[in-house]
């Protein structure tokens, strides 16, 4: 092979066979790099693993300990709907308005659409399917609805009834003005606020019957 002058002026000149011998010690070079690195390497993992969450982890729901694969920024509507397949919890607006994803988070009713999972992993989360008893006996507040046929579509009311179970804790014996601003994080699409009331103060009602 001739030794033909590619790169270079004349005071510095690459041939041909100088190029190549370059470009193979380059990549021997990278392929050494890169054997170094394999392997475990504590420091590199720990560097990496900064900002990383577990993905793997237990949520108490419902009172049972549930595993579940969950990535970070993932919300707990959609762990509880497309993980664990608790579809009772409604996707209305998905940014905190139509409150029709509303659960329990330790007592207090919550958008669990503006709620990252990771958050709640130590935390004790009631979804509707929770509220009935073992038996099959309907909890106060799904008896009045049902009773007093409180919605017409019915897509709003799992979020509307776990606000009045949080509600009827906090306020055992409330008026239907009280009722009206507890539920006023929840949207009913039908209009139906009057049943609605109608059936939060009967769940009152049987709430302190049953006390």
């Amino acid at each position: 092979m001739s030794e033909v002058e590619i790169i270079g002026t004349p005071e510095r000149t690459v041939t041909r066979r100088k190029f190549i011998m370059g470009v193979i010690a380059t990549g021997a070079a990278t392929s050494s790099a890169s054997y170094l690195f394999k392997g475990p390497q504590p420091l590199l993992g720990a560097l990496m693993a900064q900002g990383s969450v577990e993905r793997l982890i237990t949520l108490n729901v419902n009172g049972q300990q549930r595993r579940v694969d969950v990535m970070s920024q993932e919300t707990l509507a959609f762990t509880l709907r497309y993980k664990l397949g608790l579809t009772g919890t409604k996707l209305g607006c998905d940014r905190a308005e139509c409150g029709a994803c509303t659960v329990l988070i330790n007592g207090v009713n919550s958008y669990s659409c503006s709620v990252l999972t990771h958050s709640v992993r130590t935390s004790d989360i009631v979804t509707i399917e929770g509220l009935e008893a073992e038996d099959g006996t309907l909890h106060p507040v799904q008896q009045a609805v049902w009773d007093e046929g409180g919605f017409q579509c019915a897509f709003c009311a799992p979020g509307f009834i776990m606000s009045m179970v949080s509600m009827i804790e906090e306020n055992p014996n409330p008026t239907r003005a009280e009722c009206a601003q507890a539920l006023s994080g929840n949207l009913c699409r039908c209009a139906d606020y009057d049943k609605i009331l109608t059936s939060a103060m009967r769940a009152a009602e049987y709430s302190r019957q049953q006390a």
